[in-house]
């Protein structure tokens, strides 16, 4: 079997509703506001000269990565698609003269080893967990998200076990009010988006007063550049740590895992590099007794159907991110959409990864752009919220830190 083409499909995707998503942040850009933001999802597809084609699905600024898709084709044109190892590392050696391989890079070489996976369960004619070592699970746990406390309790009536929350303006008093909603039998994150507005030391104190409501992880408190502010969170506060959405592959997460910096490695499933590395990933991780759950919050449901492949084979799997009702053309986009009982989603059995996209709905969804400038009411300091500011110290520390 032979490669013999790579196609791509961008569109412009519904933002969340504000409340029905773990950020406070709004989106200043350029871009239509046909759908009130810069959200997009890109797939792509691999054909063969055999008839198998294979799906996937690039994160880390779409629209940019499906140039560097197009640029990586010729070196696939004429390949074998079952050599999914030998073609990651074909692609990686191109890109590193470079630079150090970032989320376009990481992107790309995602949707291209993903759809590899797929044609080879395909062909095979086996899912792709089967070729991952078979399975450890049936049905996998998800969470969902929740910024208000009638959002939260929605979630817990329709048998959901887990909710996260975002945002920096006022995590303590939005996790006790969460927290008071649901009671103890729901599990509660809560996600500090890698933030420019908190330091190491903020973090510290933050970590701390979220400390009595027994969290299931305190996501991205820190800036993921600054690796040993890790280790002083660690040391300061009893709460498990979780991040790792930000980078790709083994290399760009080792850190985090080797230095046990984290207690949840978090990999985003569009741009890690692909299921071959999302598996080397949990290897490390399980050797240093880190669970793995997931990045999922943005993406679009082709990349959701391969982390359910992922965590179905995995012995460290903890529990799968899903916003299943973030657009309604989510569900239009799949095909067939999962199906969803008590907070678990059965493991896919189908052929490769078991999906498909409706190509023609696809299309009814143009890109209008995929940059903005966040901004979040509350996060930044009164008044410097002009300054786009990426290193800041809370200033109200008193009001800030406590409930």
């Amino acid at each position: 079997m032979k490669i013999t083409g790579i196609r791509t499909f961008l569109m412009h995707v519904g933002q969340p509703d504000p409340a029905n998503w773990a950020s406070d942040q709004r989106s200043s850009s350029g871009a239509s506001k046909q759908f009130g933001g810069t959200r997009n999802w890109l797939f792509l597809k691999i054909d063969t000269d055999e008839g198998i084609t294979g799906i996937g699905e690039c994160s880390g600024w779409p629209r940019v990565v499906e140039t560097a898709i197009h640029d990586l084709a010729p070196l696939l044109i004429g390949e074998d698609p079952a050599h999914t190892e030998r073609l990651w590392q074909k692609m990686h050696i191109a890109m590193m003269g470079h630079g150090m391989l970032g989320t376009v890079g990481g992107g790309a070489m995602t949707g291209i080893d993903m759809a590899l996976w797929d044609i080879k369960g395909k062909a095979l004619g086996v899912p792709v967990w089967m070729l991952l070592g078979g399975k450890v699970r049936d049905r996998i746990p998800i969470y969902s998200h929740a910024n208000t406390p009638e959002r939260a309790l929605a979630i817990k009536a329709r048998g959901i076990k887990a909710i996260k929350c975002g945002g920096v303006a006022d995590p303590v008093r939005k996790v006790a009010a969460l927290r008071d909603a649901v009671g103890d039998d729901m599990d509660i994150a809560i996600d500090l988006h890698g933030p420019p507005w908190l330091t190491p030391a903020d973090a510290c104190r933050l970590v701390r007063a979220l400390e009595p409501y027994e969290l299931m992880w305190v996501e991205d408190p820190i800036a993921p550049e600054n690796i040993d502010g890790y280790r002083r969170i660690r040391d300061a506060a009893h709460v498990p740590l979780a991040a790792g959405e930000r980078s790709a592959t083994i290399f760009g997460e080792r850190e985090l895992i080797e230095k046990e910096l984290v207690d949840v490695i978090q990999p985003d499933t569009g741009r890690a590099g692909g299921i071959t590395q999302m598996k080397k990933i949990a290897a490390m991780a399980e050797a240093h007794h880190i669970q793995m759950a997931p990045h999922s919050g943005s993406l679009g449901p082709v990349a959701e159907y391969a982390a359910l492949h992922l965590l179905a084979a995995i012995p460290n799997a903890l529990i799968l991110e899903r916003l299943d009702d973030d657009w309604d053309g989510r569900r239009q986009t799949i095909v067939p959409h999962p199906q969803q009982v008590d907070g678990l989603i059965a493991v896919p059995d189908g052929p490769g990864l078991g999906c498909d996209i409706d190509e023609a709905f696809v299309a009814r969804f143009p890109s209008n752009g995929n940059v903005s400038v966040p901004q979040s009411a509350g996060a930044y300091n009164p008044g410097t919220d002009n300054e786009h500011l990426y290193v800041q110290t809370r200033q109200s520390r008193r009001t800030y830190f406590n409930r």
